[in-house]
């Protein structure tokens, strides 16, 4: 019998009690940037049974009203009083101050400024140090691994098939992930697929199992890629019905690995949801996202991966290093060399080039933050530029 490698990534809802403080986040965020596109934002948001906590940083001359946020996203998502936490009963707390004086000064009076050896494109420094990782491939249409791209297709469909009263009785919360099957570097078939959705009470097991497996799994995976030996596990633990913040905790940046590229590469740790674009763990992050995409349509590898690194209150990067996993057209140091030489990693250029102070960050919040269409980073407008070098 051959033997394949198995690789999963999962995804969630934005019902999932994480996935709605991130969107709370980055509601704020986008707030925040729409009366003030120079709004300095870091804002946490923590749920549980009955309340929601926003608190954090913020520098804007933005008027927010921060519980009418709150509340609005809970019924936007679909909560009332009996599937988690009552939008207009929950209490909301806020504990809002300015950004850090230190913190400010570093960001708008970069490093190089400060030394006297800075060009317009250096007056931004990083908002924090650390490394970020961006990515793409040619498994799918979108430059994306198979695996995180199902996933998130099928977390949006469960979504979809709730709202759309399809299936009715399904209720915010859920979490689907998604097992495939490589033959060496190539996705062969899916191996596995796990969903679990919150419920109604009165539905029976089996006909979630059956109308998840039809209207979610089977929809949404084509059918070459499923086998008679594809596994469905769905709702395995046998009850979903206490779901959201009554039943389980929420946090701002729990889910970073569903944000990005499930687990395909390394993370460095910072993540996105609230953060302005000063923040380098977002804006690089999708900066890397942007480069390694328009390497991978103009042919310059099969897969790349690019880290970048910084130091707070320094505008040019620490380091920034390419690895094509072997399929590069040219030698990962002559990548390098196009990559440094069509982008700029300075905060500065980044939140240019991708227009980065526009209210848009409550579109990227969900079904993760990369793959999708309609945002600046997933561009290839770059293409014919790198192919010049790559001739």
């Amino acid at each position: 019998m051959k033997k394949y490698r198995l690789f999963s990534s999962e995804s969630v809802t934005e019902g999932h009690p994480d996935k709605v403080c991130d969107l709370i986040a980055d509601r704020v965020l986008d707030a925040a940037l729409a009366g003030d596109p120079k709004s300095r934002v870091a804002v946490e948001v923590c749920t549980s049974t009955g309340f929601v906590m926003v608190f954090g940083e913020m520098t804007t001359s933005s008027d927010i009203d921060i519980e009418s946020i709150v509340r609005d996203t809970l019924r936007s998502v679909g909560y009332t009083k009996e599937s988690g936490i009552d939008p207009d009963g929950c209490e909301v707390i806020i504990r809002m101050d300015r950004q850090s004086p230190d913190i400010s000064m570093g960001v708008t009076q970069s490093l190089e400024t400060r030394e006297g050896n800075a060009d317009v494109g250096d007056k931004l420094g990083a908002g924090d140090q650390g490394m970020m990782f961006g990515y793409a491939d040619s498994e799918t249409k979108e430059l994306m691994p198979l695996p995180i791209s199902l996933a998130h297709k099928l977390s949006r469909r469960l979504t979809e098939v709730r709202k759309s009263g399809l299936l009715g009785y399904l209720r915010p919360d859920g979490k689907v992930q998604v097992t495939v099957a490589y033959d060496g570097n190539k996705p062969h078939h899916v191996d596995t697929v796990v969903i679990s959705s919150q419920h109604d009470e009165s539905v029976a097991l089996e006909t979630i199992q059956a109308d998840l497996k039809r209207e979610v799994a089977e929809h949404v995976i084509d059918g070459s890629l499923l086998t008679a030996d594809t596994k469905y596990l769905i709702n395995p633990s046998g009850r979903f019905v206490l779901g959201g913040p009554a039943g389980d905790s929420g946090v701002t940046g729990r889910k970073i690995i569903v944000d990005t590229y499930g687990g395909v590469i390394p993370h460095g740790g910072g993540a996105f949801s609230g953060k302005d674009p000063t923040k380098v763990d977002r804006s690089a992050s999708y900066y890397a996202r942007y480069v390694c995409k328009n390497m991978v349509a103009a042919g310059a590898a099969e897969k790349l991966e690019i880290q970048v690194a910084y130091a707070i209150g320094r505008a040019r990067p620490v380091s920034v290093s390419v690895d094509s996993f072997g399929t590069g057209r040219k030698s990962d140091e002559e990548l390098l060399g196009i990559v440094e030489r069509v982008f700029d990693f300075r905060p500065h250029a980044i939140i240019h080039a991708l227009g980065l102070t526009k209210p848009m960050y409550s579109q990227s919040t969900n079904y993760g933050h990369f793959g999708k269409d309609g945002l600046p980073w997933e561009e290839t407008d770059k293409v014919e530029e790198i192919k010049k070098y790559l001739a």
